[in-house]
């Protein structure tokens, strides 16, 4: 009897494997962007108003051509030099930077700014209970802290040298140390802040020039010597000359090398133009102490 045929039964899987395998990997790839794009946004939105600035700056100005708030080619921040003849500007910019954070808004009524023959003088003045410092301490307030950081991120992208001055009334220290007096109190204050402005991203290294305390020596009300306003830190922002450039030209004077190298063709000798020297960075005082 013949062998019955084997029956074979193929059965087809239906699925769309062929059509769409590769979808999920731009689905995946498209959900990573946005991820990597909120991270951004959220650093952007926790970084220092300065760091915003030169940020917003570059994609202005993506091929590195100097401006206020970009870098240059070398992928450095812009430090234009600051002047007697233009100091000024340098105060306008860090009030109008100070009322731009909401934080430090009421503390501005505690800052005072003033242009003086040694340079921006930036005094953080204390109140009766304490505004930067705590009372009879060298430990910084929160707000103190915000307002050092804040001046010290605008200061880091000037060449101007800074001073850093402390002072206090004629009330003497009383503590456990009978020999730390007024005189140690001003001096480490004074230390606190330099210590505080020279955190990465601010002030540079070689950009303090000096650290005093006077005690109660330089009142700023000496009718009222007891007066909490003459408990305070002063920032010094010390005026550039033409000895602190190697050529004796402030940088903002000189011709670009695209400009030296491609003259414009006249029939007649061209006029040497000269810049004045340029400005940056905004802001406003901070508060001494």
């Amino acid at each position: 009897m013949p062998a019955k045929p084997q029956i074979i039964i193929i059965k087809k899987v239906s699925g769309h494997g062929g059509h769409h395998g590769g979808a999920w990997k731009v689905a995946y790839a498209d959900f990573v962007t946005a991820m990597m794009a909120l991270f951004i946004v959220l650093w952007l939105l926790n970084t220092s108003e300065h760091t915003k600035k030169v940020i917003a700056g570059y994609f202005n100005d993506p091929m590195g051509k100097p401006t206020d708030s970009g870098s240059t080619q070398s992928g450095v921040g812009e430090a234009m030099p600051f002047t007697k003849e233009n100091i000024e500007k340098l105060k306008e910019q860090l009030q109008k930077q100070i009322q731009q954070q909401a934080n430090l808004k009421d503390l501005s009524k505690q800052v005072e700014m003033t242009v003086t023959p040694e340079g921006l003088r930036i005094e953080l003045l204390e109140s009766k209970d304490g505004t930067f410092f705590d009372t009879g301490s060298t430990t910084l307030k929160p707000g103190g802290k915000d307002m050092l950081n804040l001046l010290a991120d605008k200061l880091s992208t000037v060449p101007n040298r800074v001073s850093i001055e402390g002072h206090t009334d004629a009330q003497p220290f009383s503590g456990a140390n009978p020999l730390y007096t007024n005189w140690e109190l001003s001096e480490d204050r004074a230390n606190v802040a330099r210590r505080l402005m020279q955190h990465p991203g601010g002030l540079r290294p070689n950009q303090v020039s000096q650290v005093r305390g006077f005690a109660d020596q330089r009142m700023r009300d000496p009718v009222h010597p007891l007066d909490p306003s003459n408990r305070r830190v002063s920032l010094i922002v010390q005026y550039l000359t033409p000895a602190d450039f190697p050529n004796g030209v402030p940088p903002s004077a000189e011709k670009s090398p695209a400009e030296t190298a491609a003259p414009e063709k006249s029939d007649s000798a061209p006029s040497q133009d000269s810049k004045g020297p340029g400005l940056a960075a905004s802001g406003k005082p901070s508060a001494a102490h």
